[in-house]
């Protein structure tokens, strides 16, 4: 008898493959066993997945720090996670889109007469999600680089790893509530502010957490991220409009071409 995984020579007794680990399945696939696979996986409080989520509610600095400090098995690996959060991002669109179309509008919270660019810019943002939510990981960890400069813990690579783990639960832990207030008729304009609120107050959770931070070091370096966030928000305006520039030959060109987008 053969491993199915490693082809390696195994006995019909074993329950798992001596070279690889792998579980030896002689069943036949079922309804039943792939739902107690799928239980086993994602439900039972011992998978990695479940643990991962709890664990970066109740003690993040288990998770980031211990994954930081070379704990590799406890928990689900920071890109992983973050692979697995964008996968559901997905379908959160996917959902929204599909059943509650009307909750996509920002008409609400937007400047009176902007409300079709800010809901068209908008969907561009949830249609490319994908690949716009990696960008932010980068970003966010130059930021907490440059915030805990008088911090010699991580160096910026350990910074990434905390924000991946940050920006992923953030996805993750919201996919349910938003699903649900779209679902009631609520509209992303109605919860934005909520929305950046949780943000806010669970990234400042966690970095506390992390670093050790007492509540006066805390609302410091909270102002200085928003300092420094504002700060690089207009480089990136100023150097974004010169790409403009130089591709479209001014502002004029690129605005009729993102018009075209849009439409």
């Amino acid at each position: 008898m053969l491993c199915k995984n490693c082809k390696i020579a195994i006995d019909s007794t074993d329950n798992y493959c001596k070279n690889c680990g792998g579980k030896i399945i002689k069943k036949r696939l079922t309804i039943q066993n792939l739902f107690e696979h799928f239980s086993a996986q994602f439900l039972n409080y011992d998978n990695l997945f479940l643990q991962t989520f709890i664990c970066l509610f109740t003690k993040p600095e288990d998770v980031i720090g211990g994954y930081i400090d070379g704990v590799r098995k406890k928990y689900i690996n920071p890109i992983s996670y973050f692979a697995l959060a964008i996968t559901l991002a997905g379908f959160q669109i996917y959902i929204i889109k599909t059943f509650f179309p009307e909750g996509l509008d920002l008409s609400n919270i937007t400047i009176e007469g902007q409300e079709e660019f800010a809901n068209s810019y908008f969907s561009f943002i949830q249609d490319y999600q994908s690949l716009i939510l990696p960008l932010f990981v980068p970003a966010y960890a130059l930021m907490s680089k440059i915030v805990f400069y008088n911090y010699k813990k991580y160096n910026y690579t350990e910074h990434l790893v905390t924000f991946l783990y940050i920006l992923s639960q953030l996805t993750i832990a919201m996919i349910l509530p938003v699903i649900t207030f779209t679902g009631l008729g609520y509209t992303y304009g109605d919860f934005t502010m909520f929305t950046i609120i949780f943000q806010i107050t669970y990234s400042a959770y966690c970095l506390k957490r992390v670093f050790a931070l007492s509540f006066k070091k805390l609302l410091l370096k909270t102002l200085l991220f928003f300092v420094v966030f504002s700060l690089l928000y207009v480089l990136a305006i100023i150097l974004f409009i010169a790409i403009m520039i130089m591709i479209y030959g001014g502002l004029e060109g690129f605005a009729e071409a993102f018009g075209s987008i849009s439409q």
